[in-house]
């Protein structure tokens, strides 16, 4: 489809695109006189029967009737990356996610690392890719079946296509999440605060602050204790639970933040950046220089604070579950 509908917008996309990431503006409702607009992003994974799939970076897919656009192109892969930010392509940044998140148990299939963890986050209990290669479905949901956990995919931006093929079989999508990074040396850069110390062990004075390790007891502990160069900051309470807590790992020059949390009694009081400064400071000392995180996509408030703090998205990623008719 190549049509002109005014001067300005243009239709450059056809069914030949399909695995090509495009732009797209379509009326909200087709032959709508109010002209009320609607623009997509992402992969076109089909286009068929006049209707077009269009997968985001996040995984969601969107239905598009071809008589309602208005005007489409064919757009770059991978959007611009924001001057000062680290260089890095997703498979490095998920990479480094599986060294600073290890599960105790993995096996690797084809270019899949397969991982468990009884249970305990979708993280560590999910085959990620590590190389270009298709998932061989079966074997994987069959890896999972024996350690009675049900198979799960994460897959990141960059595998629209797979996802949309997985959704046509039923696979359904939860965990949406959001991969950030930043430059480190900023966020070291304040006073250092009194309240947080560092140090490289798990205490249970940390883990009285991080309440989700109790739900995977044992195993929680492996997978925090896990990564290259393990850091934990802790800012105590007298006689109580942990004002605040977070963990950094550090992996060459990248430093992983996670399970950054304050207290409900201690909020507003800077903690949170106090600990992700102090953090970055220890990491800096082992040679990091960049820092990433996964942030759920629906937390609104830790995005703000980690906006705040100078980190951008990079990339998407969801998990995918076999449905009952997989």
């Amino acid at each position: 489809m190549d049509i002109s509908l005014t001067g300005h917008l243009t239709v450059r996309v056809q069914p030949a695109d399909v695995g090509k990431r495009v732009s797209l503006r379509s009326l909200t409702e087709p032959g709508d006189s109010a002209g009320r607009f609607t623009d997509t992003v992402g992969v076109l994974t089909a286009w068929a029967d006049g209707v077009l799939h269009v997968t985001r970076r996040d995984g969601r897919s969107v239905r598009l009737s071809a008589s309602a656009l208005v005007a489409g192109k064919v757009v770059p892969a991978t959007p611009a990356r924001r001057r000062g930010l680290p260089a890095a392509d997703v498979a490095e940044l998920t990479a480094a996610g599986v060294r600073s998140w290890p599960a105790p148990r993995t096996e690797r299939v084809g270019d899949w690392l397969l991982r468990a963890a009884d249970g305990w986050t979708w993280r560590a209990n999910s085959a990620v890719a590590l190389g270009t290669s298709p998932p061989d479905t079966g074997r994987i949901t069959a890896w999972y079946a024996a350690r009675g956990l049900p198979a799960a995919l994460h897959l990141a931006t960059g595998q629209e296509l797979l996802a949309a093929e997985l959704e046509e079989r039923g696979w359904t999508a939860s965990g949406h999440a959001v991969v950030q990074v930043a430059a480190l040396a900023p966020i070291a850069d304040r006073e250092p605060d009194e309240r947080v110390a560092v140090g490289r062990t798990l205490t249970p004075a940390w883990l009285a602050g991080w309440p989700r390790a109790a739900e995977g007891p044992g195993v929680a502990e492996e997978v925090l204790r896990g990564g290259p160069v393990t850091l934990f900051a802790l800012a105590p309470a007298p006689g109580g639970r942990p004002a605040a807590v977070g963990r950094c790992v550090v992996d060459g020059r990248w430093a992983g933040f996670a399970a950054v949390r304050v207290d409900a009694a201690h909020r507003r009081r800077g903690l949170a950046r106090a600990v992700m400064a102090a953090l970055a400071r220890a990491a800096l000392d082992e040679g990091a220089s960049a820092a990433h995180l996964q942030v759920e996509a629906d937390n609104t408030a830790a995005r703000t604070l980690y906006h705040d703090l100078g980190f951008a998205d990079h990339h998407h990623y969801h998990y995918r579950s076999p449905g009952p008719a997989a």
